[in-house]
């Protein structure tokens, strides 16, 4: 029996795995004759009814009657039992029920509105009241004993006291109490909902839900706000096109996991920068409405502070007496805007409803407030950690001469407590003010290019290296003709080294020549030496390595002369790879453990995390995969201590070790690891790269359109290589020879170097997009077009020649190691299917050794052409043994995509093993779906598999998608018709 009344959603229901799985585990005792309920708190907007509606949603599909009821904030002017009327006006209205209604007149009352259904006072009397209680209690149990029911109740915060009074009567002596004689309990679950925010001290819900969650069938589930990865993938969700990583992260930060003020701002994306979108600050503001005029007034002193403010600074800015100043406080904190801190200081409940209500103030008015507060933390005995907020309230307030210096003192405190981006901030700040202020009232000892400098260093350090870039050039566009030679250097080998960043290599070469050239070798100087080490870097980029070598070998002694160890460090690791030694090789690590040291000695975070990449790197290169986790997860300390995660190691550090989990193949944990990567700023390719590739091998057909959207916006070396590499991967999946070409070929002269070196994935891009082409000539020999085949036969030659190519010169010009080499023999692999009489088995062997090293989901696939080859040699035996594996290992990894080619093969050559029409199923899901034969609940399903009730619910929600199904029985139904399970065997009598 279907529900009756459910609110259909269009916005996706992310996160809520454990509550749902709670909430499932709830219903599946209440199916059984375990009647209980749930009293839902949350937030305003933060998901409750969401959530109700997918668990009423999944009820509904397993044959549970879903009743819903609404409470409407109708002031003080309430209509008794409103959400129970609702709920019988939906019984009413439908004809199956009709018998049942009939049968219990009291309960039929409600719709009536006779004056047995009267409120607390007036006609009604307690013998009344009684009977109309017994009525509905008596009405749903009944309907519990056709179909097991599920009454969901929501807003309880707005609920009348007539409403409250009879959910009280339902849940302690109605619905919820087992029948006496030991006969089965009622098939019914309550669940209701209320908003936590809206309980005020004296609100009439509180001694209501105080009492009911004494009761033993009763129990309390709280939503709390989202994680930041959840809110992520949501805002990801519901945009109608990809959003750009920054405004993701500042969706996020602003919602604070209310996944309500995530969508409006959302909606709101293309709207200017900065302010609440009205209609959210509608809603925000009706709460602060209520209050007092003075609790008002304390409430807009308080957001002109900031999110937090201590009492003391409050008061005195606030400017009320003692006790005025407390009782306004109460108020708010009893309307639950301000929270109050165990220090003495009051937090807005929400950063959102702070911006509404800085919102509504008068500009006058604003910028008086933000001088008091600005003069207040200017006092005696002000703290360092407090220049953020004087700047900022300086400025608000238009004293420009005291946020400049104010604002100066921030970047300093950031840049002591290794926060770059606030920094940068800070700095940009200064940058902002420093021509509004006269020359005498400026900082002494700072000027605007040295400022712009370093704000470029912070934005580089930050992650921001487009803008780390422009910087640099708006500092030497600042240089005067009379310029500081040093200076000038300084600036051009900056330049230099935030423009290889960005993969600029020619201007990088151009501008740490110049800077060379500026300073004179002799006498040894610290900036002729740095300059030199960024000059080595942009002249092996673009292929001079013989100029490389002589610049590092002279700046290496000028080093060692200076004792600047961590120039050293910084030499070394160039010189890895100029000398011969490369850093796959143990001479090359040798060398990269010495500069890790040199730098960790020095302190310098930035040359130590190079050294650490650069061993990451060689291992993985060189086929290493532990080890490569082990120093990229080292380098990623170094740079979390240093505040560096998004500078640019370390986003490299986190994308090898993405993509080492990926090829281990342990997907489920690189996809976790990739949302939690998505949510820094400036993450990219480098956080998307690995769970993409995952994405795209079980089927997720939003993969090719996320990968699309990394190529939006400057240009980014690793979002072009992991956008190339989904999508060329994406159309050879779908066999779009044409589209897979297209795309291996743009990605690969995008990337291609200013020396002409191909990108070390040219292989790789090769291999798959021969895949394609192989398929299509296959196609087109089967139809007789010998023209068209003939084409792109040579097409495929010509991708071939490149492959080898990129395969024999590698980093550092040495042939690429075992990854390389693996791809280089499936490309060879690929070309046998359309030269000579076939596929080469001996071929494909090859390629499956290949990625012996590691690569699981590649060795898999080859496995799969191998089985298909031998197929074709009629070597049937051998052929059944490599599908077997295929379906292992695609089973295991949920790779939906191979799977699906497997059974179409098994099914053409006739193998054991194949499922006609049958859902492709991980081997957890069989697992799962075997005791859901049995009749287990998600709890009992969890007990026997040593996984949580949670997990147990996820398998089962993916066995019903992948079935087709409604409902769990008819899963097992479909399961036992595909053969998916047996029937257990059955002991003789």
């Amino acid at each position: 029996m279907g529900g009756v009344s459910q609110t259909k959603f269009t916005s996706p229901l992310v996160g809520r795995e454990d509550e749902l799985a709670r909430l499932d585990d709830v219903l599946e005792r209440a199916r059984s004759g375990e009647a209980r309920a749930v009293l839902i708190a949350g937030d305003a907007g933060v998901g409750k009814t969401r959530t109700l509606d997918e668990v009423a949603g999944r009820a509904a599909a397993a044959g549970t009657t879903v009743l819903t009821g609404h409470c409407v904030d109708l002031g003080d002017v309430g209509l008794p039992y409103l959400p129970f009327t609702e709920v019988l006006g939906a019984l009413a209205a439908d004809e199956r029920f009709a018998a049942v209604l009939a049968a219990h007149p009291a309960a039929d009352r409600l719709l009536g509105g006779g004056s047995d259904a009267g409120t607390d006072g007036g006609d009604a009397t307690t013998r009344s009241r009684l009977r109309l209680f017994e009525g509905v209690a008596a009405l749903l149990t009944e309907l519990a004993e056709i179909a097991p029911l599920l009454l969901v109740l929501e807003d309880l915060h707005w609920a009348d006291q007539s409403s409250r009074d009879l959910l009280r009567f339902l849940l302690s002596r109605g619905v919820l109490h087992r029948p006496a004689g030991g006969a089965p309990g009622h098939r019914l679950a309550v669940l209701a909902s209320y908003r936590a925010d809206d309980l005020h001290r004296r609100h009439p819900l509180r001694p209501l839900l105080a009492e009911l969650v004494r009761l033993p069938a009763v129990e309390r589930l709280e939503l709390r706000p989202l994680p930041d990865a959840d809110v992520a993938r949501l805002v990801r969700l519901l945009g109608d096109r990809p959003l750009p990583d920054t405004t993701v992260h500042r969706i996020v930060e602003r919602a604070e996991g209310n996944a309500f003020y995530a969508e409006e701002l959302v909606a709101a994306a293309d709207a200017p920068a900065g302010g609440v979108p009205s209609g959210l600050a509608d809603v925000l503001l009706i709460r602060f409405e209520q209050l007092s005029e003075t609790a008002q007034q304390v409430l807009r002193t308080a957001a002109v502070a900031g999110r937090r403010v201590g009492h003391e600074l409050l008061r005195e800015a606030v400017g009320l007496p003692e006790e005025e100043l407390e009782t306004a406080l109460r108020e708010a904190v009893g309307r639950q805007l301000l929270v109050a801190g165990d220090d003495g200081a009051y937090s807005f409940r929400h950063a959102l409803a702070r911006e509404a209500v800085y919102a509504d103030l008068l500009p006058g008015e604003r910028a008086r407030l933000h001088g008091a507060f600005a003069r207040l933390l200017s006092g005696p005995g002000s703290r360092s950690d407090s220049a953020a907020e004087r700047a900022h309230h300086y400025r608000e307030s238009h004293d420009l001469p005291e946020a400049l210096a104010a604002s100066l003192a921030a970047a300093d405190h950031a840049q002591r407590v290794g926060a770059p981006a606030e920094e940068l901030r800070h700095v940009e700040a200064a940058l902002d003010l420093w021509s509004a202020v006269d020359a005498a009232a400026r900082p002494a000892g700072s000027d605007a290019v040295t400022l712009t400098l370093r704000a470029s260093a912070a934005a580089a350090h930050a992650g921001e290296l487009h803008r780390a870039v422009s910087l640099t050039r708006s500092a030497l566009a600042g240089l005067g003709q009379d310029a500081d030679l040093e200076l000038a250097a300084r600036v051009r080998y900056t330049l230099a080294g935030n423009l290889l960043n960005v993969d600029n290599l020619s201007a990088a070469f151009t501008h740490s020549s110049e800077a060379l050239e500026l300073i004179p070798a002799e006498p040894p100087s610290a900036t002729w030496m740095w300059a030199a080490a960024t000059h080595v870097m942009a002249a092996r980029q673009v292929g001079e390595y013989e100029t490389a070598l002589r610049v590092a070998r002279r700046a290496l002694q000028v080093a060692d002369q200076l004792g600047v160890v961590d120039a050293r460090a910084d030499l070394l690791i160039s010189l890895t790879s100029l000398e011969g030694g490369n850093r796959s090789t143990p001479r090359g690590r040798e060398r990269l453990l010495e500069a890790r040291e040199l730098a960790r000695r020095a302190g310098n975070a930035p040359v130590e995390m190079r050294a650490l990449f650069n061993l990451a790197i060689g291992s993985f290169e060189s086929g290493d995969l532990e080890e490569c986790r082990h120093w990229a997860s080292e380098g990623l300390d170094r740079a979390r201590r240093s505040g560096l995660l998004s500078s640019p190691y370390p986003r490299e550090m986190r994308y090898l070790r993405l993509l080492v989990q990926y090829t281990l193949g342990h997907w489920d944990e690189c996809v976790r690891a990739a949302d939690d990567a998505g949510v820094l700023p400036a993450a990219g390719g480098h956080g998307a790269g690995p769970g993409l590739y995952v994405a795209l091998a079980r089927g997720d057909l939003s993969a090719a359109d996320r990968a699309r959207a990394l190529l939006e916006g400057p240009f980014d070396w690793m979002a072009t290589l992991v956008a190339g590499i989904v999508l060329t991967d994406a159309a050879a999946s779908r066999g779009d020879a044409e589209e897979a070409v297209r795309r291996m070929r743009s990605t690969v002269e995008v990337l291609t170097d200013d020396a002409g070196v191909l990108p070390a994935a040219t292989v790789r891009l090769a291999a798959l997009a021969l895949s394609a082409v192989a398929d299509r000539v296959v196609e087109l020999r089967g139809a007789g077009d010998g023209t068209e085949a003939g084409r792109w036969t040579a097409t495929a030659k010509e991708l071939l020649a490149q492959a080898r190519r990129a395969a024999g010169h590698g980093e550092d010009g040495v042939p690429q190691g075992p990854e390389g080499q693996a791809w280089l023999a499936r490309a060879e692999a690929e070309v046998t299917r359309i030269e000579g009489a076939g596929p080469d088995p001996a071929a494909w062997r090859r390629a499956v050794e290949g990625f012996a090293h590691g690569d699981v989901y590649e060795r898999a696939r080859c496995r799969f052409r191998l089985a298909e080859a031998l197929l074709a040699a009629d070597r049937r035996e051998e052929a059944a043994v490599e599908a077997d594996g295929v379906r292992r290992e695609a089973d295991r990894l949920g790779a939906t995509l191979l799977r699906e080619r497997l059974d179409g093969l098994a099914r053409r050559g006739r193998l054991s093993g194949a499922r006609e029409g049958s859902a492709v199923l991980t081997a957890r899901e069989q697992d799962v779906l075997r005791l859901l034969a049995l009749g287990r609940s998600n709890r009992q399903i969890g007990e026997e598999l040593f996984i949580s009730a949670k997990t147990a619910s996820v398998h089962v929600s993916n066995i019903l998608a992948k079935l087709d199904a409604a409902s769990r029985t008819e899963a097992v139904a479909v399961a036992y018709r595909q053969g998916l399970v047996v029937p257990e065997p059955t002991t003789p009598s």
